[in-house]
């Protein structure tokens, strides 16, 4: 008879499936926190289990809990092979940036086996692993008080860091217009920065972003880290003015449209990423070089006039062929 996660106390098991950037890390912040975590993913080096199967099997408490941290385009095969594998009263939770109108389909899918869905929102990027990360959850509060022991490690210290948004979709959503503004921010603190060398009359720009970072009420972790980057490439000369979007602000500016919510300032900032795939723009040279560190995102080396097939991945974290984009 398996043991129970209630009879253990907070301790408990966990499958995970994806050990990229993200899921590897988060594998690493939930065995400090002394849960056992059992991990699978394509690259056999990084794995503790050699199939899905093999890590459910491995999962020997109930209810068993399954968080998938993998591409948009394979969380819908990931689940339904847990569908024919999990049973009632187990629950999935899908942690990639997944578009929150498929947790619906999803949560039906797995509802059919009587297996619990929650969708959760993470942000934190490579950084989360030693700070916490940002959750966001959709689902029932049944199913969620049954990983609630997993969020509770993951968060960063303190009173914030995790919200049970609503019902299923409502994490996702919420992690959507979280990168939405996300966006609009970058976009802001990247425009301000050209202008500032573009002035003439500001003849040391890292030097003013640096002093915004007490005192005023701009002052933000993503201006912290906009400082970092020009620390280590004052005029960003090595990084050309491209930058991906990873379809959530697309989604952000979409659902805006459908609900006739006026989102300038967020719709703008995505057409601005749109720009930068024709013309190099020095704004977006700011953009591709915040994204790179707090995500450890790709950049375009500004002398090598690459195609974004040849991205230079400058991230210090491991590899995993299931990996998830963030944004």
């Amino acid at each position: 008879m398996r043991d129970t996660t209630q009879e253990r106390g907070r301790d408990m098991q966990l499958g995970l499936i994806g050990l990229g950037k993200m899921g590897g890390n988060m594998r690493d912040r939930l065995r400090a926190a002394g849960h056992t975590v059992i991990g699978y993913d394509t690259n056999p080096d990084i794995s503790d289990a050699t199939t899905v199967a093999d890590m459910v099997e491995q999962l020997t408490e109930s209810p068993r809990v399954v968080w998938v941290m993998v591409p948009v385009k394979a969380v819908r095969p990931v689940l339904e092979e847990l569908s024919d594998l999990l049973g009632e009263g187990d629950v999935v939770i899908d942690g990639g940036n997944s578009k929150w109108i498929n947790d619906h389909h999803n949560a039906e899918l797995l509802g059919g086996r009587g297996i619990g869905y929650l969708d959760c929102g993470v942000s934190g990027g490579v950084w989360g692993k030693d700070l916490g990360y940002a959750l966001m959850c959709g689902g029932s509060t049944e199913d969620v008080a049954k990983a609630q022991p997993i969020f509770d490690a993951l968060k960063p210290p303190g009173e914030f860091g995790f919200v049970h948004a609503g019902g299923v979709g409502a994490g996702h959503f919420a992690k959507m217009v979280h990168n939405g503004i996300e966006y609009a921010i970058m976009q802001a603190y990247a425009e301000g920065w050209e202008l500032l060398a573009a002035s003439g009359e500001v003849t040391d720009v890292p030097a003013v972003f640096e002093s915004w970072r007490e005192g005023t009420v701009i002052r933000s972790w993503l201006l912290d880290l906009a400082v970092n980057a020009l620390k280590e490439d004052p005029n960003l000369d090595k990084i050309r003015g491209y930058a991906e979007d990873s379809g959530e602000g697309r989604w952000t500016v979409e659902a805006a449209i459908d609900l006739a919510v006026p989102a300038p300032a967020i719709s703008a900032s995505l057409f601005a990423r749109f720009a930068s795939r024709q013309d190099d723009s020095p704004a977006m040279k700011m953009v591709a070089a915040m994204r790179n560190q707090f995500g450890g995102h790709a950049v375009l080396a500004e002398h090598a006039g690459q195609d974004p097939d040849t991205l230079t991945d400058t991230s210090e974290s491991g590899p995993g062929a299931q990996g998830e984009s963030r944004t």
